[in-house]
Order: C-alpha cells, then structure tokens, then sequence
C-alpha cells in the first residue's frame, strides 16, 4: 500500500472517530480550521472584537434600543448585499446595485406619490425593474461577452441618470409618514412572544436536517454526527437566539424589517443547498467549463444570479426609501455600493467563485452596521469609518487567500 493511499485512509479514519463523539466534534472543527476552511469564524471572532472594544468606550453601544436601530439598519443593505452573494459565487461582480437601490426608490415616488397609484403596484413596478436590470446584464456577459465589471460601472451610470430624471428638479419625495410602508421601515416591531417563537424555528431546522441528514448517511454505511454533538449544538444556537430576543425585547423588540432579511436569508441559503439550482451556482462558480461539460445551463444560472440580485437590490432600496420616509437624489448613493459588497465579503463569500453563503450578507453587515453605529455613538468623523470598513474588508480578502492557498495545499498532501 502506497503512502499517499496511507495518509488518505488515516484521514479518512480520523474524520470517522471525530463524528462519533462531541469532543471528536470539536476535532473535525479544528480541522478543518487547519484545512483553510474557516467558514465564518472571522466574521464571529470580528463581532466579539468590535462589541468589546465599542462597549469598553461607550457603554452604550450595547444597549437594547440602540442595537434595534443597528437591526433596522441593517436590514436596508442586507437585503442588497443578499443578491451580491449570488454574483459573487459565480466570480462576478455588480457595481450598479446602489444605483438600483435609488432607482427603486424613486419609482416607489414617483408611481404611487406623484400618480398616486396603489402602493402594491409600486413596488411590483420597481421589483420588476429590478429583474429586467439584472436580465440584461446576464445577457450581455452569456451571449456578447460583456464582463461584468464594465457592464454594471455602465449600469451604474445610466441607473443613476435614470433616478434623477424621474426626481426632477424637487429632487424628493416625501413618503407619507402614516402610510404601511414607511411605518414598516420605522415602527413595527414583532411582539415578545412571536420573537422568542422565532427564535427557536433556527434550532429546529437544524435538529431536523441534521437527524435527516444523518440517517441517509448511515442508511449507505457512511459516518455521521452523533446524536450528542446534534443536540449540543442545537441547544447553543436555541440558547444564543433566546437570549438576543430576551434582550432585544428589553427594548423595542426584534424589528420586523429585520425579521423579514433574515427570512430572505434563510430561504436563499435553502435554495443554494437543498436544490438544484444552488448546486448548479457552486459548480458553475467553481468551473465554468466543467459545469457545462456536465451539462449545466451555464448562461441560465448567470440570468438567476443577475435578475436575483438587481431585483433585491431594488427591494432593499425600498426599505431603505421606509427607513428614511423620502425617495431622494441621495439614495443608493454614497457607501452602499461599498457597504453591500463589502458585507458579502467580510461575511465570508469567496471574490473568486464557487464559494459563499447567505449567512454572509447577515453576518457581514451587523459587522459593517456596528462599526459604523459604534463610531457614530463616538461622535467620530465619517472618513474613519470610511477608512476602518476598508481596513476590515482588506482583511476579510486576505483571510479569503491565504484559506483557498492552506486548502489547496492540504488537497495535495
């Protein structure tokens, strides 16, 4: 027996013995930290880092009703980063999502204020506007060979030209205080029992799959986690969970913008690992020839990915339109671009393909949106926050490379 075929086998058994306990749990983690894959243990490693530096200068950082406006906050650039996760795994890029935002915005109103047409049909209008944005952009990447970057910077442009012709010379549009919308962007927060609820579907999902996921492992003579390691990691995350809405509650409550990203977020982590469709983007955004060579629709999954993305990015300038009760010349302007890339990035997904999470957008802008809370509660200037979210986002990219250079070369020891 070969050496090679040797140390595979030992490995083999190694993962084996980690899966039959809790403690062995905490091995196969470690290894796989060793291996590059680090998954989001920077982004968590980051949130404590930041909570205890902020909280050591201004206790009020962590108190309940300020860290309610940091979840309205970010639930705003969340639901846009959500869509640049999607491009991201394919190795793509979309510059334009800001402009979109405000292009959005604008088209909420300009239809339903100035019109004064149904509200649903608003938003239909700039969701749907949304989509045929991203359907060009895919078109132009699949079928001309456009690249991304230089077909979205145009987007950019043109998005933004766009917004400002339909403000015209008011250049905004107050929203009406009372209305549904703008009240979900400020006010409503879930009641207290509906977010301990809530907080405990998370461990029950995972107690579901993990038990699924187990028996058809067994079913085919493959190791799998033990019941113990199942049930301790499913009571951490109840725990954790319960404890935020607790004190949360202690406050305002959970908001329901924010309850309705992580509801986004939990849908497209479904889609990208229990279908097709999420398998499909990891293959393609792994090797674009091999996925096509094993008969994926290559430009098919670019058109998902574009239209998914421009069309949350159209949503997420909706709420941000509610957040601040106006459809203005400034919104989707300044940071967001940055800030909604930056989030997917920091929160873990790949620049270079075939590798993400929608778990990133969520984790990536509490880390972006508690910087920037935490400086502003400082009474800091914004070039620092400026200057310290660039620092963390150089970072999250060096962290990126080094991993993908220790997997590749614990592939070929």
């Amino acid at each position: 027996m070969s050496s090679e075929t040797t140390k595979a086998l030992d490995r083999s058994d190694e993962r084996v013995r980690h899966d039959d306990s809790i403690a062995g749990a905490i091995g196969a983690f470690y290894d796989r930290v060793r291996s590059g894959d680090l998954g989001m243990l920077p982004v968590v490693v980051g949130l404590v880092v930041i909570s205890i530096v902020f909280t050591s200068l201004n206790p009020l950082f962590l108190d309940p009703n300020n860290l309610v406006n940091l979840l309205f906050d970010c639930a705003t650039v969340g639901v846009i980063s959500l869509g640049i996760v999607c491009v991201l795994m394919l190795g793509e890029i979309d510059l334009s999502v800001g402009s979109m935002s405000g292009l959005a915005s604008a088209i909420v109103g300009v239809v339903w204020v100035n019109m004064g047409l149904p509200l649903p049909l608003a938003i239909l209008l700039a969701v749907v506007a949304g989509a045929v944005i991203g359907a060009v952009y895919a078109t132009l990447l699949s079928w001309i060979g456009m690249p991304s970057f230089v077909s979205t910077l145009a987007g950019l442009l043109a998005l933004l030209g766009l917004q400002l012709y339909l403000l015209g010379n008011a250049g905004s549009i107050n929203l009406p205080y009372a209305s549904a919308l703008v009240s979900f962007g400020q006010l409503m927060i879930m009641p207290d029992w509906l977010s301990h609820l809530a907080a405990l579907l998370p461990g029950l999902a995972v107690l579901l799959t993990g038990m699924h996921t187990a028996r058809r492992r067994r079913a085919v003579g493959l190791s799998a986690q033990s019941a113990g390691a199942l049930l301790t990691k499913v009571a951490a995350l109840t725990i954790a969970l319960q404890f935020a809405a607790w004190y949360l509650n202690l406050g305002r409550g959970v908001p329901w913008m924010f309850g309705l990203f992580v509801l986004l977020v939990v849908i497209l982590d479904y889609a990208l690992t229990r279908t097709r469709w999420g398998r499909s983007m990891f293959a393609v955004g792994g090797n674009r020839e091999a996925a096509r060579r094993v008969g994926i629709n290559v430009k098919r999954v670019y058109l998902s990915a574009f239209v998914l993305c421009s069309s949350l990015a159209a949503l997420g300038g909706l709420l941000s339109a509610a957040r601040l009760a106006s459809s203005s010349q400034q919104a989707g302007t300044g940071d967001v671009n940055l800030n909604a890339i930056a989030a997917a990035v920091i929160g873990g997904t790949s620049l270079f393909g075939g590798r993400g999470s929608a778990y990133s957008a969520l984790l990536g802008i509490i880390v972006i949106q508690a910087i920037s809370n935490g400086l502003t509660l400082l009474n800091l200037p914004s070039s620092l926050r400026y200057m310290i979210t660039g620092g963390v986002l150089a970072i999250a990219v060096i962290v990126d490379s080094l991993a993908r250079r220790s997997r590749a070369a614990h592939g070929r020891s």
